[in-house]
C-alpha cells in the first residue's frame, strides 16, 4: 500500500484539497465554498476526496493544513504540521515553477504578493483590509451587472476600449461603476475596466514598491478570469502564467511540508462522522479578558487558544 499526504487549504470563500503521493503527484484533489462553517466544509471536502481515492491502493500517513482556519482544522484531523498561507502556496508553486521569481495570488477576500529568490521566499506582502481588488468584489458586481462571474474574462476580452474604473476601494470602484453604466458605456468595457481595476489596486497596494520579475505566476481564484490576467500583462508588460492547479497551491504545498516532516498518523476519512464542537469563552483572571477557543470532540476538550498570557492557559 502507496503512502500518500493529505493538503488542506481552508479558506474565508472557499476549500482545497490535495492527496499526493510521495513523489508529489497528485492523486486526488477537491474545490468548494466554505460558506462561513470550515468545519463543515471541510466535512464536505473529506467525503469528496474519498470518492476518488482507492483505499485498496493507497493510505493517507500525514495531514497538513493551512489557511485562515488551518489550527481549527489542524487540530481536528490531528495534523502533523500546520503553516501559514505564505510558506504553503511557495512551496506548492516552486514544486512546479521552480525558477518563480513571483507569485501574485487572488482569492475570495483577500490577496497577496510573494517574492522568490533561488526558491526561497524573500518578500512578502498580504492584503485584508479592502476588498477591491479579489474575487468577493468581482462576484458581487457581476450580479450588479446581470453577468455570470465566469463569464466575466471572456467578455472583458470582447472591449476594444476599456473603461476607466476607480480602483482605489470598494466603495468608489461600485459608484463609479454605476455612473459609468447611466452614462451608457457598453458592457463589456465596464467588464474589461472593471478586471483592469481589479489588477491596478492589487498593484498599487499589495504590490506596492515591490520588485516584480518574471517568470510571473498568477493564482488563486481570480487568475481564471483570462480579463485579469491580460490585465495584468498589459500593466507588467511581462507573461503572466496561470497555472492549471493554481487554485490549489496551498493544499499542495502544505501537503509537501507534511510529507517532508516524516511523522506519520493515522487518518481516518470517518473523521467526518465524528462530533465537533468550538465555543468561545472569555476569560476574567486579568485585564485582557481574553476570548479563548475550546475545541471539544466527543464532548472531550481537545484544544483551545486565544490566550495572551499563562492566566487563561486552559489544559487540554
Amino acid at each position: 500500500m502507496k503512502k500518500c499526504f493529505l493538503g488542506i487549504d481552508i479558506g474565508s470563500i472557499s476549500t482545497k484539497g490535495a492527496i499526493i503521493d510521495a513523489d508529489d503527484n497528485i492523486i486526488c484533489s477537491a474545490y468548494l465554498w466554505t460558506e462561513g462553517n470550515p468545519l463543515e466544509a471541510v466535512k464536505k471536502l473529506l467525503n469528496t476526496l474519498k470518492k476518488d481515492f482507492d483505499e485498496t491502493l493507497y493510505k493517507v500517513v500525514a495531514v497538513g493544513t493551512t489557511g485562515s482556519a488551518r489550527r481549527l482544522i489542524g487540530t481536528i484531523l490531528n495534523a502533523t504540521i500546520i503553516k501559514n498561507e505564505i510558506t504553503a502556496h511557495a512551496i506548492g508553486t516552486t514544486s512546479f515553477y521552480p525558477d518563480v521569481k513571483t507569485i501574485l495570488e487572488i482569492g475570495g477576500q483577500d490577496s497577496k504578493i510573494i517574492l522568490i529568490e533561488d526558491g526561497i521566499v524573500v518578500d512578502y506582502a498580504m492584503n485584508t483590509l479592502c476588498a477591491a481588488g479579489t474575487g468577493s468584489f468581482l462576484s458581487s458586481q457581476a450580479k450588479r451587472l446581470n453577468v455570470k462571474v465566469e463569464d466575466f474574462g471572456s467578455i472583458a476580452l470582447q472591449s476594444k476600449n476599456p473603461t476607466k474604473i476607480a480602483a482605489r476601494c470598494t466603495v468608489f470602484a461600485e459608484s463609479d461603476l454605476v455612473h459609468k453604466a447611466q452614462m451608457g458605456y457598453k458592457k463589456e468595457d465596464i467588464i474589461a475596466g472593471l478586471c483592469q481595476s481589479v489588477a491596478l489596486n492589487y498593484l498599487n497596494n499589495v504590490g506596492k514598491g515591490k520588485k516584480i520579475q518574471a517568470p510571473i505566476i498568477f493564482q488563486g481564484g481570480v487568475s481564471k478570469n483570462i480579463g485579469v490576467k491580460k490585465a495584468f500583462e498589459n500593466l507588467l508588460k511581462s507573461e503572466v502564467i496561470v497555472p492549471e492547479n493554481g487554485h490549489l497551491m496551498g493544499a499542495i504545498g502544505v501537503a509537501i511540508l507534511a510529507r517532508c516532516e516524516n511523522k506519520e498518523r493515522d487518518f481516518d476519512f470517518n473523521i467526518t462522522n465524528v462530533q465537533f464542537e468550538t465555543k468561545g469563552v472569555e476569560c476574567h483572571k486579568c485585564p485582557n479578558n481574553c476570548e479563548i477557543i475550546c475545541i471539544r470532540k466527543d464532548k472531550q476538550l481537545i484544544d483551545a487558544w486565544g490566550n495572551r498570557c499563562e492566566a487563561g492557559s486552559i489544559k487540554v
